[in-house]
């Protein structure tokens, strides 16, 4: 498989803060890679400088190279609007957006795309919501508030809007951690799924939810890529110490 996304050399600052050092990763495509390590080693940022949110946060800035498909995000011809349809994310808390139903939560996204026709837009809310596994539970009530669902139900809405712009890439940041057992079974099952057709990277706290979803795993550590490997290997013979100390809970 060829990588998806290879980031070089990439640092990242808040003002004088580096929050990330020299990173060099190859993601590879169609493959569920996650990422772990302690709070405050650089995870989030890491995804954000992804899909160029970390630029819109006062006083950021980063230097290297991300390259989507063999082309540089941060070339002076990208447009950030774009990337960002290429590479959805899905954020911690669920966001549906409170003023809108849930079928206007999906088709959000494919409106300000220029998508207009009802039956177009009709087609991809419910292929959308069925690739969140969510159609059967939601489709006699389309037009109910988006926050009128539970909280694992918002987080698969904000799956679907993500999904509904075809991306080609999915961040997830943490996107269990305010979900209970079974919500996060849905959605560890639903990034199974997810995988045949979408690279995938994922932000997790949970060491046993980063061995059961992902291929690969890449650990951080005070804002340095410390190891990544498949995530087998990580979990059973890591080859850096800092990495074994972290999984068998002797920090973090």
């Amino acid at each position: 498989m060829e990588a998806e996304i290879k980031v070089s050399n990439l640092y990242a600052y808040f003002g004088s803060i580096c929050a990330l050092r020299g990173i060099n990763i190859s993601i590879k495509e169609k493959v569920v890679t996650a990422v772990i390590g302690p709070s405050g080693c650089g995870k989030s940022t890491f995804i954000r400088c992804i899909n160029r949110l970390h630029e819109v946060v006062p006083e950021a800035k980063l230097s290297g190279e991300v390259l989507l498909g063999g082309k540089d995000i941060y070339s002076a011809d990208a447009d950030p609007i774009l990337i960002r349809r290429k590479i959805g994310m899905v954020f911690q808390r669920p966001n549906p957006f409170p003023a809108l139903s849930i079928y206007d939560n999906v088709a959000a996204g494919l409106k300000l795309n220029g998508i207009k026709r009802k039956n177009d837009l009709d087609g991809i809310v419910e292929r959308s919501l069925k690739m969140s596994a969510l159609w059967g539970e939601v489709k006699d009530k389309l037009n109910a508030s988006g926050v009128s669902l539970s909280g694992g139900q918002q987080q698969r809405l904000c799956i679907a809007r993500a999904l509904a712009v075809a991306p080609e890439v999915i961040l997830f940041d943490e996107p269990c951690s305010a979900l209970d057992p079974i919500s996060t079974g849905k959605i560890e099952e639903l990034l199974f799924q997810l995988k045949k057709n979408y690279t995938i990277i994922i932000v997790t706290h949970n060491m046993q939810q980063a061995a059961r979803v992902s291929d690969y795993t890449a650990f951080f550590l005070l804002g340095e890529l410390v190891e990544f490997d498949k995530t087998q290997d990580i979990f059973t013979k890591p080859k850096d110490n800092r990495t074994e100390d972290y999984i068998t809970g002797r920090f973090g």
